[in-house]
């Protein structure tokens, strides 16, 4: 039996700049109501190949979300989100 060993490497790990980490949450915005729930959240942390992406979504939210509304808000929240993902651009994988 031959074990195939390149399905559990580890991924390269891609460093983002802040602007496209920014890029990728407002493009995850995707109702328009200029805040970012739970679910676009999980979706944007798995488009920058988070492990777990539930799991950074709701660290995020406990970072960012100064009003404690449950929402990122693009206008007032979203520099602290992005602060709160370049800390993880090493750890996204």
């Amino acid at each position: 039996m031959v074990w195939e060993t390149n399905r559990y490497k580890t991924p390269s790990k891609v460093p983002y700049t802040k602007e496209q980490i920014r890029n990728v949450f407002k493009r995850h915005e995707t109702n328009g109501d200029g805040q970012l729930s739970k679910e676009e959240l999980d979706a944007a942390f798995d488009e920058l190949g988070a492990k777990w992406p539930p799991f950074r979504a709701w660290f995020a939210r406990q970072y960012a979300d100064d009003n404690g509304d449950g929402f990122i808000s693009i206008e007032k929240e979203l520099s602290k989100l992005v602060e709160y993902a370049l800390e993880l651009k090493y750890t996204l994988h």
